[in-house]
């Protein structure tokens, strides 16, 4: 009987430790699991499996890797985050980022809407880590990038995402093409001025803080006359002209202040052809010649489209809010939700 009894208890203990064993399993799981990472190649989940949330936060984005080659897929806040740490100086107000964040996650909203899945090296992404899209850092990047310092950085980013979580910039209803650069010359550009396309929110507008604030307001470049004959591709070379003018000769501004139209060595180019052929950080520009080399120096840096990046932080540093900084550099738009928008979408 003795020993019937402690063959009895010994069972029963083996069943209870099984049965801690079974409820403890899935608690594991749920804290060891990744939230804001899916194995690369996985399949996105559908804007029709969102319609219960109260946002568009699990919403996985697939992201071309282009150093490592591999795509990886994280979820929209997190792919946000990752846009942010690359796009804009994580020493920023964190209004300006919060302003950054909402352009950022209306860029991949926009995409997704449109299913506009183009220039991607490898099928089954949607968007790469490169400029050609949104530039994209991971965490292994700017953990190598900041060292000590990734923790707070972090904290600061989040809270950017955090504090605008599923908010997209839209008008008439629709996502906006959220164009951002990084300095302006004093204005913003008419998108038609830029890119001959009218877009009724991407209007010129003073942005007068970035002289005081940016580095790359203020730029000069070298060029000798053979190379710029060879960059522009003139019949023979522009003869240096002690006055700045003569065979270089500004046709036409726009209302940003840039330059419109050009003629040099007898051809006329736009200030954009001018900007992408030399190189050059702007298409507002004044020359000088120096023997026979010719010094462009530039004033802002990027296309000059939409949201400069250093009137953002500079709006920011006056206390503005970051609905504020979109509305003011997006003529006329709204904030809306990125749930609102996907909403019974599937893809």
């Amino acid at each position: 009987m003795n020993n019937k009894k402690k063959i009895i208890r010994w069972a029963a203990a083996c069943l209870s430790s099984f049965v801690a064993v079974v409820v403890l399993v899935p608690a594991i799981l749920v804290k060891t699991t990744d939230s804001t990472h899916t194995p690369a190649g996985a399949v996105p989940q559908s804007t029709a499996e969102l319609q219960s949330q109260n946002d568009a936060s699990s919403l996985v984005i697939p992201v071309y890797l282009s150093k490592e080659k591999k795509v990886q897929s994280v979820q929209l806040e997190a792919y946000v985050r990752g846009v942010l740490a690359a796009e804009m100086p994580i020493e920023f107000e964190l209004e300006a980022m919060k302003a950054q964040a909402m352009a950022a996650r209306t860029y991949i909203v926009r995409r997704i809407l449109d299913q506009d899945f183009s220039n991607m090296p490898v099928s089954g992404a949607w968007v790469t880590d490169t400029i050609a899209h949104q530039a994209y850092s991971t965490d292994d990047d700017l953990k190598a990038r900041w060292g000590a310092a990734y923790v707070s950085n972090m904290d600061k980013l989040s809270r950017a995402v955090n504090e605008t979580k599923d908010s997209v910039l839209t008008y008439q209803g629709k996502p906006i093409e959220a164009t951002f650069f990084s300095t302006s010359n004093g204005y913003t550009e008419n998108s038609e001025d830029y890119w001959n396309q009218y877009i009724p929110y991407l209007r010129s507008v003073p942005s007068p803080w970035d002289v005081q604030l940016s580095p790359r307001y203020r730029e000069t470049t070298v060029f000798t006359a053979k190379e710029l004959q060879t960059k522009l591709g003139l019949r023979s070379a522009v003869p240096a002209s002690a006055s700045g003018s003569g065979a270089m000769k500004v046709i036409e501004t726009t209302q940003g202040h840039r330059i419109k139209n050009i003629s040099i060595g007898g051809k006329t180019f736009t200030g954009r052809d001018v900007r992408e052929k030399l190189g050059l950080a702007s298409s507002q520009f004044q020359w000088s010649w120096k023997g026979s080399s010719l010094q462009i120096t530039t004033f802002g840096y990027g296309h000059g489209v939409g949201m400069s990046q250093w009137g953002a932080n500079g709006m920011a540093k006056e206390g503005r809010k970051a609905e504020d900084i979109v509305k003011y550099f997006y003529t006329g738009i709204e904030i809306d939700r990125a749930a609102n928008l996907l909403k019974g979408k599937s893809f």
